[in-house]
């Protein structure tokens, strides 16, 4: 893996958020008028899920452009204070998908046996993609411990588990489980904040996952 060039500036706080905001704008209008169409259901459940994904994409980018050109993440919070709400943020994700999905189950009006096979092949690779990170990858690592620890920036490709299918197994496989989710419980609302989520986590790779990852190896990260 190459090292970033140097005298490289690191990617400014705003670099790429022009991208970031313009589309998460126009993400939420889709989101409001698909939950309009139908007929606003479960509104505090459903905006809590909506939030979440969208704090802890924005808690990331400000965390990790802060401490690329500050130190400023980890002299005020640290490494792991930084880790503790990101993990928090990550749980509040499912929890408040899960719990929406719940209250509104039934209401995507799928049969049952197609929908549990559908379910059944969204969960299988959603969980191997889970398990090579924990195995292979390292959920600190995942977390963008690379900005913080130059220790990171040394380790090797990793292309065991599911990282041997693609580069990116968290973001193409893992979010399936969103899907999954979505789809077991049968809840159109919930299938609404799933889609979300998956496409703004792409939003999140190139607005500021790929400028910082250019900066940190090279033209090897990007």
């Amino acid at each position: 893996m190459e090292e970033a060039p140097e005298n490289t500036e690191p990617p400014g706080l705003w670099q790429g958020q022009l991208l970031h905001f313009s589309v998460l704008s126009a993400l939420l209008l889709i989101v409001s008028i698909v939950w309009n169409f139908l007929g606003e259901p479960h509104p505090v459940a459903f905006w809590i899920a909506v939030a979440f994904p969208v704090l802890h994409q924005i808690w990331v980018w400000l965390a990790w452009r802060l401490e690329l050109t500050t130190s400023m993440t980890s002299r005020s919070i640290g490494f792991k204070g930084y880790l503790w709400v990101f993990f928090l943020l990550f749980a509040g994700r499912f929890v408040s998908l899960a719990s929406l999905a719940l209250l509104d189950k039934g209401s995507l009006c799928f049969a049952a046996t197609p929908r549990i096979i559908l379910t059944l092949i969204l969960l299988f690779p959603g969980l191997y993609a889970m398990h090579s990170v924990k195995r292979y990858f390292g959920m600190s690592r995942a977390a963008g411990g690379d900005h913080f620890d130059q220790s990171f920036r040394e380790m090797p490709l990793v292309n065991k588990g599911i990282f041997r299918i693609t580069s990116n197994g968290m973001y193409f496989y893992a979010f399936l489980l969103f899907w999954a989710i979505a789809i077991g419980f049968n809840s159109a609302a919930a299938l609404i904040i799933a889609a979300f989520s998956h496409a703004y986590i792409w939003v999140h790779f190139y607005a500021t996952e790929k400028p910082d990852m250019t900066y940190l190896y090279g033209k090897a990260g990007s």
